[in-house]
């Protein structure tokens, strides 16, 4: 009896570690436009709460798919519209919370002239006149890939940008792009805009290319559903509106 009880414990020992790792982290997916303020938001959301957060990023259309698909995560970012994410029952609706918007926005090397993108026929006239354009490659489902390829097709100049566009992965890569010369205009979300040797020109305009939203759920899967909730509770605070601020994101929808 006494060894069956003491094998008993020796079992409840072994699995309190993971029980408890279970119980003190979140796991999260966002795309890469969110990465700067989440990792900024991250240590004072664990510090609040005791709870660990384990990140992953990626693409926006990567993503919205991985979510779709049923990965595992407590936490997923979204960028709408995800209709499919709603109708494969991964997340739940009713949890969703708008965190903040983001724009595409034009960088160039430091020092170099800052051109004019004030309104869709400067935008236009600036990548016609560029020799060189570099941003995210829209194929690996970069969100701010795809909506500059949209813009392209809006301002019709599509077919005659494609000699001089420089598809980078991921809006760092396009930056560094811009930062070392090797492409003369870059561009990205604005929120992806760290690169040293960068001069911020600003957004486009919305008209060319409107503001993408970013919204955080509690995940249908979540281990530890109350965790997550307090996660999304604290990412749509006022505590994290002024971290969007300072990464060029607007707080809210």
């Amino acid at each position: 009896m006494k060894r069956l009880l003491w094998f008993t414990a020796a079992v409840l020992m072994v699995g309190r570690p993971q029980m408890m790792q279970a119980q003190t982290e979140v796991t999260l997916i966002a795309p890469g436009g969110i990465r700067a303020a989440v990792e900024q938001l991250i240590p004072a959301f664990e510090k609040k709460t005791g709870i660990k957060v384990k990140p992953t990023f990626g693409s926006g259309l990567g993503t919205k798919k991985q979510v779709t698909n049923g990965e595992a995560f407590d936490v997923p970012i979204i960028q709408p519209p995800y209709p499919e994410v709603l109708a494969s029952g991964n997340v739940i609706a009713t949890s969703a919370k708008p965190l903040a918007t983001i724009s595409i926005g034009v960088a160039v090397k430091k020092g170099s002239p800052k051109p004019d993108i004030s309104t869709p026929d400067a935008v236009k006239k600036m990548l016609l006149a560029a020799k060189s354009v570099s941003y995210p490659d829209p194929s690996g489902g970069a969100a701010a890939g795809v909506q500059f390829d949209a813009t392209l097709k809006q301002l019709g100049i599509a077919d005659q940008m494609q000699a001089k566009l420089k598809r980078a992965q991921g809006g760092a890569g396009a930056m560094k792009m811009a930062a070392s010369g090797e492409a003369e205009i870059g561009l990205t979300f604005l929120s992806e805009m760290d690169e040293p040797g960068l001069d911020i020109v600003g957004a486009l305009p919305a008209s060319i290319a409107p503001p993408t939203s970013l919204v955080a759920f509690v995940s249908a899967h979540a281990k530890n559903p109350a965790a997550a909730k307090k996660l999304v509770a604290f990412l749509s605070s006022k505590e994290a509106a002024a971290a969007y601020t300072a990464q060029r994101m607007h707080p809210g929808k």
